[in-house]
């Protein structure tokens, strides 16, 4: 019995099959949380947790691309990549209050955080200006998240030059608002920091969330590292779908399904029993997330 603590059933690579796809999961597993990436996606989160009377959970927020300007989003449909537009949004603190008040299955904000990895595109006064707009709607989530007892779901990206920057940047803002009295519980989604950043967040009382990334071949070696060293406690496990499909189904469409094999990496890799593992992260969600 499992929890996959982020995915996305309601992206539009599951528009013809969320339900069922959430259903087979249930079956044989505890819950996932659907998590929103804007305004339109959390409300589609809410309404496909609410066809279930248990076991499905939604997260409502606004990821921190959609911030700074319309884009594209390729995914797998039917074996084949297709593209779609991604629209761009500001963050309004109003429009997600009136949100969280809309569902009890809600359980978390997020996603939410700093993503840097496309700045390479503006030139410095506007990567300036986004990093402001981005922190300006972090800093709103974290102070909703206090309003509403609720955890936050931390998503970090840092730049192409220096993939830990923003992680920098997170726990300085973090640090900011625990020093100035304010609640900040949570996880780190998709962890790609280094180690001391690691211990850092677990010290600000964080959870890290773990993906299929650790069961990838090459260029995983210091997520694994950090794996082993994240006592069991403080790790959730997570697919990230429809994206970061784990060994041995990269490239194919990720789903619920396989945070299996997340999980059993996490075991290997710390040399524990899996069902000593599945316990462990699913007591780890239910605490966090109050499921």
């Amino acid at each position: 019995m499992l929890v996959d603590s982020h995915c996305h059933l309601n992206f539009i690579s599951f528009r013809d099959d969320a339900t069922a796809v959430a259903a087979d999961f249930l079956s044989s597993n505890y819950a996932l949380l659907n998590v929103g990436a804007q305004y339109s996606t959390s409300e589609r989160a809410i309404k496909l947790a609410e066809k279930f009377p248990r076991g499905v959970y939604a997260v409502i927020g606004l990821h921190p691309l959609h911030l700074m300007e319309a884009g594209e989003e390729t995914v797998i449909i039917d074996g084949k990549p297709q593209t779609f537009k991604t629209a761009l949004e500001d963050f309004d603190a109003d429009k997600y209050r009136q949100l969280a008040r809309s569902s009890k299955k809600i359980v978390a904000f997020g996603e939410t955080g700093l993503d840097y990895f496309y700045f390479g595109k503006f030139s410095t006064a506007e990567i300036a200006s986004l990093k402001i707009k981005q922190e300006q709607a972090f800093r709103g989530f974290i102070a909703l998240a206090e309003e509403f007892n609720l955890p936050l779901v931390i998503h970090t990206r840092g730049s192409v030059a220096d993939p830990t920057d923003a992680y920098d940047d997170i726990l300085r803002i973090l640090r900011d608002e625990i020093g100035s009295g304010r609640k900040v519980q949570g996880v780190v989604h998709c962890f790609g920091g280094n180690s001391e950043q690691a211990k850092e967040f677990l010290q600000l009382g964080l959870y890290l969330g773990f993906t299929g990334i650790i069961t990838f071949k090459k260029k995983s070696e210091e997520a694994q590292q950090i794996v082993r060293e994240t006592p069991l406690e403080r790790i959730l496990v997570e697919t990230d779908a429809p994206f970061l499909s784990p060994e041995p189904y990269r490239g194919a469409r990720n789903i619920p399904q396989y945070v299996e094999f997340v999980a059993k990496k996490v075991a290997q890799l710390k040399d524990l029993p899996y069902g000593e593992v599945a316990e462990a992260t699913t007591r780890n969600a239910k605490k966090l997330f109050g499921i």
